[in-house]
């Protein structure tokens, strides 16, 4: 079983994926992800919509570059959902949907699949394709599915990274 630090490390943006569709025992391990990702208050304020379809595909293709992944998970933000802290009004609805995400890519890697996190979207065309209410705000796109290309290598965090010391103050 590998630790965590040794997952982490494996993830890596994926843009360029096979025709091969992501299987359902692998997608529901995703989800299973995600449930179990901690939200402020355990508010719990997210919805996941899981686009697998080519109809469904070529819609979120009207709003984002998934770069020909065979499954799309839109993670949106249920703004009627969320704790919002009391000093400054600040909702943790964004916050708590990207938690989700991140516990997906881990999962994903840890399953053999590529994964990348879409943020460069138009909401409105979302919003338009799926009919979202207005309470539920599309927050980023999750594209899974098989690499068509190597994944990066673990150990290029040295060279991709900023030094840890420009990253942490102690206090």
């Amino acid at each position: 079983m590998n630790d965590f630090l040794t997952l982490a490390k494996k993830r890596c943006s994926t843009r360029a994926y096979t025709m091969q569709k992501v299987e359902p025992e692998k997608l529901e391990k995703l989800l299973e992800a995600a449930h179990v990702a901690p939200t402020a208050a355990n508010r719990q304020p997210c919805k996941i919509l899981v686009v697998q379809t080519e109809n469904g595909l070529s819609k979120v293709g009207k709003a984002a570059n998934i770069y020909g992944a065979p499954l799309a998970l839109i993670v949106c933000a249920d703004h009627e959902k969320a704790w919002v802290r009391p000093f400054d009004r600040k909702q943790s609805c964004d916050i708590d949907a990207s938690i989700l995400t991140d516990h997906m890519m881990l999962q994903a890697a840890d399953l053999g699949l590529g994964s990348v996190w879409i943020c460069y979207f138009k909401p409105d065309v979302l919003r338009t394709e799926f009919a979202l209410p207005d309470n539920l705000e599309p927050i980023n796109i999750l594209a899974v599915g098989y690499a068509a290309e190597p994944f990066s290598s673990p150990d290029r965090h040295s060279e991709t990274r900023i030094p840890i010391q420009e990253l942490v103050t102690h206090l």
